[in-house]
Order: structure tokens, then sequence, then C-alpha cells
């Protein structure tokens, strides 16, 4: 393993590490919310910017790491945010925290898979190399159409 995916694994395993030592997982419970409720409702209320940027960077980093907590956070955003800036702030926080995810453990597993399946892949990944734009648009409007109905 190289010296930069070997990093990535620190680093994320030293922060998983971190949150569970640190008891993180107790603070992303529905209790815990339900307790700190109206702490959270007045920093929102005296500072609306600076909550939504870091629940926005907590989720991110909760999804990113796919650490437990994001359904608790989600209802979170509505009770704090409102409808409408929780859906928002959720929608975009879950994508990148997501997107970070797949790339991270693509960059991680992506020689393992590979030497482990990559006689099944091999069609997948030259249809991709064929098409890599057309395969990407299709993916995205095929998203947009499903999530119309």
């Amino acid at each position: 393993m190289n010296k930069p995916r070997l990093a990535v694994m620190l680093v994320i395993a030293g922060l998983l590490a971190a949150f569970f030592a640190f008891g993180g997982h107790r603070y992303l419970s529905i209790e815990q919310f339900r307790a700190q409720q109206a702490a959270i409702q007045s920093f929102f209320q005296a500072h609306p910017w600076e909550a939504g940027a870091a629940f926005f960077a907590l989720y991110v980093a909760v999804t990113g790491l796919s650490v437990p907590g994001a359904a608790v956070m989600t209802l979170a955003a509505g009770a704090i945010f409102g409808l409408l800036w929780g859906v928002l702030i959720v929608s975009f926080a879950s994508t990148l925290g997501a997107t970070l995810a797949f790339l991270t453990s693509r960059f991680l597993l992506r020689d393992w898979v590979q030497a482990r399946f990559g006689d099944r892949l091999k069609p997948v990944n030259d249809g991709i190399a064929r098409r890599a734009r057309s395969t990407c648009s299709r993916c995205v409007w095929c998203r947009r159409f499903r999530s119309s109905r």
C-alpha cells in the first residue's frame, strides 16, 4: 500500500476512533437532541448562518465517515431549521458526504476490488471507458426521472 492511501486510512481510522472514544455516538441520539433542543434552537435564533454552516459540516462528516446518526440529524434539521431549509441543508450535505465516502472508498479499495473481481468488472470498465460521458449523463437523467415519479 502506498503512502497516500495509508495516510488517508490512518486519518479516517483516527477520526472514527476519536468519535467513539469521546462519546460522539451518544450525542447523535434522539434523547440527546431532545435534551438540548432549547439550547440548539436559541443558538440558531441568535446565529442562523453559523448554525446552518456548522450543521452542514457536521452532517457531511457523519455521512462521509458513515457514522451512525444521520437519521437523527435529518429529523433534527427539520426541527431546527424548518421544513424548507432542513430539506435543503440535509439534501446537499448528504450528497456531499456520500460523494466523499464514495471517492474515499474508491481511492482506498479500487486495487483490491479490481484484483478480486476484475474478470467480472472488465465489461463494466470497458463500457465506461468507451462511453464515459454518455454513461454519466444517463445515470443523472435516470435518477431525475426516477425521483419525479
